[in-house]
């Protein structure tokens, strides 16, 4: 059975391989395209192609990430409809294989799991910090639209609306609002806008900053508008880099821990976290869909064809990988419309698909 084991995992992991690197390329050079544009506007800060191919390279690990479920299911299928044109799977099974031959893939897909999740939770998230950061060195801040981001925090009594324009590389903020209202009546108390910020060891050290602080009318005294300039402020906040960071960024490319943590915070602040909880959960379920992708690769094993064309079951295959992406994508957008459990919207296509393939094996299986 060892060397049963070894024939497959080898043969799996090399057309795995060659589909991978296949991939990888296609998507570098699409990327290595879309930066000749780049090039045009960076080029009088000194943005030259050097650092457009260190940019691109610092998106493999992302598009690996991406891509490494429907390589190993093209791969797999491949080998599995390669066996089978040329009878060795049904020499396998009479060697004892068998049923066992599920098991056998789900152990390889296990190694796929685990290489999924490391890239997509620790190397594609440095990788992606690190290309933006490049990129903001020479093509502008990091931003979302013309609005920045929105975040809440609560301080004793008190509601704060703040608004960050942009995050420069070196975690500098800039075009920074933040709106300061009453706990109980909601009533607006102070609105400061400031230049720039540092993140400080108690809070945000903001320069150049204008506070507006808004006085209730009294039986003694008129409503007032008091407004102050002062070249330094600090304002005490537990909101944090990765917070901010967290606002500015797309979701899929954070950790899960810090998706975790940005999760608590929203909620903590009366904020819907809906799409988060959803991209949490896909995460989560996401390098799973490796074992997903084994178990529909596993019934083209059991097709009889001699003369067949194995590229048109590779093709099936393909179409049929793209199909399940599209699905856990469509998914997510109806499970954040609809307010699903965000844990259902996130393993439902990978539970669907196993148990359509786990279907067609085992009546493959009861047939011959």
């Amino acid at each position: 059975m060892r060397t049963i084991r070894r024939l497959i995992y080898s043969e799996v992991l090399r057309a795995v391989g060659f589909v991978t690197l296949a991939f990888l390329a296609l998507f570098f050079f699409f990327d290595m395209v879309d930066q000749m544009g780049e090039l045009n506007q960076g080029a009088s800060r000194g943005y030259t192609v050097g650092y457009a191919l260190l940019y691109v390279a610092l998106q493999v690990p992302n598009h690996l990430y991406e891509l490494l479920p429907i390589a190993v299911l093209i791969g797999t299928i491949f080998v599995m409809a390669r066996l089978a044109s040329s009878s060795e799977f049904t020499i396998l099974r009479t060697s004892g294989l068998g049923l066992r031959a599920l098991g056998t893939l789900l152990l390889l897909g296990v190694a796929f799991v685990a290489v999924t999740f490391v890239f997509g939770d620790y190397v594609a998230p440095a990788a992606n910090r690190t290309a933006q950061t490049l990129q903001a060195r020479f093509l502008g801040d990091i931003t979302v639209g013309r609005t920045g981001a929105w975040m809440k925090d609560r301080q004793e009594g008190r509601n704060y609306s703040v608004n960050v324009g942009a995050l420069a590389s070196d975690g500098t903020l800039n075009q920074v609002r933040i709106y300061e209202f009453a706990n109980d009546s909601g009533r607006l108390l102070s609105t400061t806008k400031a230049a720039h910020g540092r993140f400080g060891d108690h809070g945000w050290d903001l320069q150049d900053v204008e506070r507006r602080s808004f006085e209730q009318a009294t039986q003694a005294a008129q409503p007032r508008v008091e407004v102050v300039r002062l070249a330094e402020w600090q304002w005490p906040t537990g909101l944090s880099l990765d917070m901010v960071a967290a606002a500015l960024l797309s979701p899929d490319r954070m950790q899960t821990v810090d998706l975790f943590q940005y999760i608590n915070h929203l909620q903590d602040n009366g904020q819907n976290a809906q799409r988060y909880e959803i991209e949490f959960w896909r995460k989560v379920f996401y390098p799973l869909s490796c074992l997903v992708m084994m178990v529909l690769a596993l019934p083209f094993a059991y097709l009889h064809f001699r003369a067949g064309n194995i590229a048109g079951y590779v093709f099936v295959g393909v179409l049929v990988g793209i199909s399940f992406f599209l699905l856990n994508n469509v998914f997510g957008f109806v499970g954040n419309l609809r307010n699903w459990e965000p844990w259902l919207a996130a393993a439902a296509p990978g539970i669907i698909y196993s148990l359509l393939s786990l279907g067609a094996f085992g009546w493959l299986v009861l047939r011959q």
